[in-house]
């Protein structure tokens, strides 16, 4: 008796991790699901815009531009700060909404690199993520200890990019660049991991498809940022 209740115990803890596992992956897809799309309207928005002179000088030769260099960062903050509060809904509206904003502000990138640049750099930013992300998803070391070191070298980079700013610097930016892609480099396997560690089987619909798009826009942030770091290292640029 005592033996086939062992067997039972054992046979409903492997169907749970099964459909943990199970889970998990569908909500893995989600993220990079949410990401890609993302991604792709960030492209199609600054593609668009760096087409049109009139546009491009209604936008960043005005004070427009300051609005929107800075609408992305605040549409960041809104999300990690009100999405608890938000419907479902609201949240994709708000990613979506995000995601153009980010496309608009990386407009200039076409008209300062040519595009084969920029293809260049992107397949190899592509697979550079694949790589880390994969590597922070199935690797059982706990990456927790990096974060610290991580989040010091993300705070270095901005300050020093706002000191770049006024006082711009060849040397300065070439130290930026490189910092920049190891650490988000870094953050890329470190937010896979989080995200994966941050999967509960128990939340709602609702519940997991907003804890999916703050995974997605982690790991957008981390696409985004290595991939100009690596274009300001490898791209051509025509000025």
């Amino acid at each position: 008796m005592a033996f086939g209740q062992n067997r039972q115990v054992i046979s409903r803890a492997g169907a749970t991790a099964a459909d943990i596992d199970v889970g998990l992956r569908a909500y893995m897809l989600k993220v990079y699901t949410y990401m890609c799309f993302g991604l792709a309207l960030s492209g199609a928005a600054a593609f668009a815009i760096s087409t049109s002179p009139t546009l491009i000088s209604a936008i960043f030769t005005t004070p427009l531009k300051w609005v929107v260099l800075f609408a992305p960062v605040a549409m960041v903050f809104f999300l990690s700060f009100r999405i608890h509060r938000m419907s479902f809904a609201s949240a994709q509206l708000a990613f979506w909404v995000y995601a153009g904003l980010m496309g608009i502000s990386l407009a200039p990138i076409f008209l300062v690199y040519a595009g084969a640049d920029i293809t260049r750099v992107f397949l190899i930013t592509s697979g550079a993520f694949a790589g880390l992300s994969l590597y922070g998803y199935t690797t059982k070391r706990d990456l927790t200890a990096f974060g610290s070191f991580l989040a010091i070298g993300l705070f270095g980079i901005i300050i020093a990019s706002l000191v770049n700013i006024f006082i711009p610097s060849t040397a300065l930016s070439f130290g930026i660049s490189v910092v920049g892609v190891l650490v988000f480099a870094g953050l890329t396997a470190y937010d896979t991991q989080k995200i994966k560690e941050y999967y509960y089987a128990g939340d709602d619909a609702e519940t997991q498809g907003k804890t999916a798009i703050m995974g997605a826009l982690s790991l957008y942030l981390d696409f985004i940022n290595l991939f100009l770091m690596l274009l300001r290292l490898l791209g051509n640029n025509r000025s």
